[in-house]
Formats: C-alpha cells, sequence, structure tokens
C-alpha cells in the first residue's frame, strides 16, 4: 500500500455584510480534498489529508516524520503555510519545511504538487515555491510571478506518452492552469495549449511530479474530475514517482 500525505485543499471565506450603519461578519470555511482522495484511495493507496490550517502546525518537521510517507503532495497550498509558522512569529526558530522536504525527495522521498492558485507560483505570486527548495526538486521551473493562466473557454490538454496507458489524444478540458516550463532531464506526459500539464522526473534518489491545473473545481470541470481515463492516469503517475 502506498502512503501519502495530502496538504492543502482549504480555505476560510470571510465576508461583511453593511447594512447602513450596522455591520454583519461571517465566516465560511470550505474543503475541495474530497474527490482526489477518494481517487487516489480507489488505487488502494492510504491517504492522510492535512487542510491548510492542519499543516501550518502539522506537517512534518523531521525526516522521520516524513519517512511514514511514499509519497507528499501539496496542493493549492502556499509556501508561507510551511515557512511562516507560528514559532517563527513569536521570534523563535522551527524547521524549514521546504528545505526539509526537498533534501527528504533527494534521499528517495517522492513529492507532487497539484495546481491551483495556491501551487506554483500561484495567484500575484503569493505560493511563492519559485524561491524555495522545494522548486530544486520538481521537474518543472517554476515562475516567481503570477503563473495562473485562466481559461473560461476551456482549453484541452493532449496525452504526450503517458507510458503504458491506452488513453485518448483529447483529454476533457480545464478552465485554467498553472504556467510552468519543463526541466530539460523531465518527462512531458501531456500538454495543454502547448505549455506542460503533467510532468515527472527525478532528483537524486527520489522523484516529483507536477500537475498544472487543480483536482477540484473550479480549473478541473466535472467532465474531467468524472473522466473514466483519471484514475489510470493518477495510478501511472503514483507508480512511476514511489
Amino acid at each position: 500500500m502506498t502512503d501519502i500525505l495530502l496538504a492543502g485543499e482549504s480555505w476560510v471565506t470571510v465576508q461583511l455584510e453593511i447594512k447602513g450603519r450596522n455591520v454583519i461578519r461571517d465566516s465560511e470555511y470550505g474543503e475541495a480534498a474530497d474527490r482526489y482522495v477518494e481517487l487516489l484511495e480507489g488505487l488502494g493507496a492510504s491517504v492522510t489529508y492535512q487542510p491548510c490550517h492542519v499543516a501550518a502546525e502539522s506537517f512534518p518537521r523531521t525526516r522521520e516524520e516524513l519517512d511514514a510517507y511514499d509519497l507528499v503532495v501539496l496542493s493549492d497550498v502556499g509556501a508561507d503555510t510551511l515557512q511562516i509558522t507560528e514559532r517563527v512569529a513569536a521570534g523563535d526558530t522551527d524547521a524549514d519545511r521546504c528545505a526539509l522536504l526537498a533534501e527528504w525527495v533527494r534521499d528517495g522521498g517522492a513529492l507532487g504538487m497539484v495546481g491551483g492558485y495556491m501551487s506554483f507560483a500561484g495567484k500575484g505570486g503569493q505560493a511563492r515555491y519559485g524561491s524555495t527548495p522545494v522548486a530544486d526538486v520538481l521537474p518543472v521551473e517554476v515562475s516567481t510571478g503570477d503563473d495562473r493562466v485562466e481559461k473560461p473557454a476551456g482549453a484541452v490538454p493532449r496525452n504526450a506518452g503517458v507510458p503504458d496507458a491506452d488513453l485518448p489524444e483529447e483529454w476533457p478540458h480545464v478552465l485554467g492552469y498553472n504556467r510552468f516550463a519543463a526541466k530539460p532531464e523531465a518527462e512531458v506526459w501531456a500538454t495543454v495549449d502547448d505549455d506542460p500539464f503533467l510532468v515527472v522526473g527525478d532528483a537524486g534518489d527520489g522523484s516529483a511530479f507536477a500537475y498544472a491545473t487543480d483536482c477540484a473545481p473550479h480549473w478541473a470541470p466535472e467532465a474531467l474530475l468524472d473522466w473514466e481515463h483519471l484514475p489510470t492516469v493518477w495510478e501511472r503517475v503514483v507508480d512511476r514517482v514511489t
């Protein structure tokens, strides 16, 4: 069984409703990991899920904690969550979990990043992975600016050679993705509008993947999430990197 740690895919929405001189404050918590977790578990994996606020405190701080997993996946959770902790904010030192993760990958671990507003460079560059050690072990070059590509009319990913899989050339459309460039030694398994869409590669004794779009709406429409071949794609990815 493959043990996977998935971090991210959660948010809190805070809103103000103003009625004359009265202000009503409200908040709402949401998660969007369920479909991806269900898919991975359907492949026989055991998934430990840490929403963003849980990862902020509980994401592994030691090699021993990381060694409990075969694969770590970051999805829509920015680098600040792993680096600016409550300990650091209080003026104390803490583990640089981006550096720790990169070292773990080079020593044989497996890392994946799934697209979103707080993945890779992210919205306004706020995800900020391009300036962390995580970028060194990903199979793609991460921008330092806003890397989102919004495609409200839809963009069709194309199979570029997912190994050992009988997949159609065209995949269900996506509504957006993170733009990155594949590193020279990496394997591009799918493209979208001439950009890399699914990339895998090695880093030291370990390996990693980059998936340009989301694992949930809005970027990933129902047609993609319900696509009969999607489990096959992810099975090949997990097998390759672990």
